[in-house]
């Protein structure tokens, strides 16, 4: 995951995992803040037993047959076709052991419950119907239905001899079980930061600020998980880090979860090779074509579908054809007409400044579509924006007054040089890598964006790596940059490569192979 974070442009404060001291440290931290606060119990449950294994087995080692939808292999926590959540695996029919096929048996065992009943009545189910007319509404219908159907206590640990001990007297032998913990990463990994960064109480800022908003970017089948059990634990564990027991850690701002991507009209399976690789897919694509396709068919609100060839159509029609195309020829014929050499364009007219206008405008509209998560929208917009600056381009026609009036040549020139640098800046979340080329095309210095850096951590018993972002070099800026008259330009380069339909056939050969 850090070489592909690297590779394919993805930058965080800190990319870590859950196998830290300072993750069990927090997990524990949370457990006994709920434990507290009276949200925690204990009863005796049937778990799944493997006789062969002479253990317990953790949910997601068995499955069966899902008791819902009868879609069989269902895992032991959830089912992947209905998203059915079972209390314990054995809900599930016919269950078997992941791990060696064998028949399970039913054994008693004592477990603490997370009491969400209880957290629900106490104004969880409140928050979660107040407001969130912006969360999309697949998320909040599912999580609101939920709940409104009667939430039950649900177990928060295992018979495991792996993952962070319970921190009660008599409870050694178990583990905080994965669905509890594992979400607690995100506030772990934010004070883990925070003690990398020198400055151990700078997570607050995110978690204890009411100004602050936390988005958590997911996939369908972990609306639950995120829209439910993660808040609840928060809600639940008032007085976690502070002296005021009243104290609430920030509950989720918005949970913008996608649905599923197909692939080719299948289910991607990665046991069955059924879809694209980025790190292999990256030794024969460039990055930002992958981005660009990945956003651009993003399933935000419904089922999506990657298709090899609308990949190679999007790329050629879209980036080499429209955003690409229009930085080619505005480069190519600055070149060509004055030596690349910015033009002086005398007095701008209205038509001109109409358009610098209209991309100014782009980034307050782009701004608001990152801000509600309609990244395709931004897709969109982005190439509206491109095809308004090449239609001008179209009517000007500098090739055709290079003839006659080289004032008129250097006024378009000029203006387009100027519209394509703001909308460098509009494609560079999506496009980062061809938008700092051309940061440097248009003579510019610096880099738009930070530097990742893979760095290793020690603690007391262990040393682990995470991926950083120092952010201290980056010289871009949310606005257009004006290209000073007299500048002169690099030479040309084009932005993206066209793709031949054989990448088309080579991608679906690999498919299922």
């Amino acid at each position: 995951f850090l070489t592909l974070g690297q590779k394919l442009g993805l930058t965080y404060d800190l990319f870590t995992h859950t196998d830290t001291e300072n993750h069990f440290q927090v997990s524990q931290d949370m457990f006994l803040s709920l434990l507290k606060n009276e949200y925690m119990y204990t009863k005796v449950t049937k778990q799944m037993y493997s006789p062969s294994a002479n253990k317990f087995l953790p949910d997601r080692y068995v499955e069966g047959t899902c008791p819902k939808c009868g879609f069989h292999p269902a895992r032991g926590d959830q089912c992947d076709n209905c998203n059915t959540l079972f209390e314990s695996a054995a809900e599930l029919l016919n269950p078997r052991s992941k791990v060696d096929d064998s028949a399970l048996e039913l054994r008693d065992t004592e477990h603490f419950f997370i009491d969400l009943p209880a957290i629900a009545e106490d104004g969880f189910q409140a928050w979660l119907h107040d407001g969130k007319a912006y969360w999309r509404p697949q998320v909040i219908n599912f999580a609101r239905n939920f709940v409104d159907q009667g939430l039950i206590g649900r177990s928060i640990t295992r018979d495991m001899d792996w993952g962070i001990p319970v921190p009660v007297e008599g409870y050694e032998n178990k583990v905080l079980y994965v669905w509890f913990e594992a979400v607690i990463g995100y506030l772990s990994a934010s004070i883990e930061w925070a003690k990398n960064s020198g400055d151990p109480d700078a997570w607050k800022k995110w978690w204890q600020n009411p100004q602050a908003r936390t988005f958590y970017f997911i996939g369908k089948d972990n609306i639950p998980f995120h829209t439910i059990f993660w808040p609840a634990q928060l809600f639940g564990s008032k007085g976690l880090y502070s002296e005021d027991p009243a104290a609430q850690l920030n509950l989720p701002y918005d949970v913008p979860a996608n649905e599923f991507m197909n692939m080719e009209g299948q289910k991607i399976s990665g046991s069955r090779n059924w879809g694209v690789w980025m790190l292999d897919a990256l030794d024969r694509h460039d990055p930002d074509p992958l981005r660009y396709y990945l956003t651009a068919v993003m399933p935000e609100t419904r089922d999506s579908h990657w298709s090899c060839q609308g990949y190679v159509d999007r790329n050629n029609s879209e980036l080499v054809g429209n955003w690409g195309n229009l930085v080619n020829r505005v480069l190519n014929m600055t070149k060509r007409y004055f030596k690349g050499e910015v033009p002086d364009p005398g007095e701008l007219t209205d038509k001109d400044r109409d358009l610098l206008a209209a991309v100014d405008a782009g980034f307050e509209t782009v701004a608001e579509l990152y801000d509600a998560c309609k990244f395709r929208a931004v897709v969109q917009e982005n190439l509206r924006l491109s095809s308004l600056v090449n239609q001008y381009l179209e009517d000007t026609s500098p090739w055709t007054t290079a003839k006659t009036d080289m004032q008129a040549t250097a006024r378009s020139l000029y203006t387009t040089l100027q519209a394509i640098s703001g909308l460098k800046v509009l494609w560079a979340p999506i496009l980062p890598f061809t938008s700092q080329t051309l940061h440097e095309l248009l003579g510019e210095s610096g880099t738009l964006f930070g530097e990742q850096v893979v760095e290793e951590y020690a603690e007391s018993s262990k040393t682990h790596r995470g991926l950083t972002y120092k952010g201290e070099t980056a010289v871009g800026q949310w606005s257009r940059t004006e290209i000073p008259i007299g500048r002169i330009l690099p030479k040309p380069q084009p932005l993206f490569k066209k793709l031949d339909q054989a990448v088309v056939e080579d991608e679906l050969a690999r498919l299922g192979q």
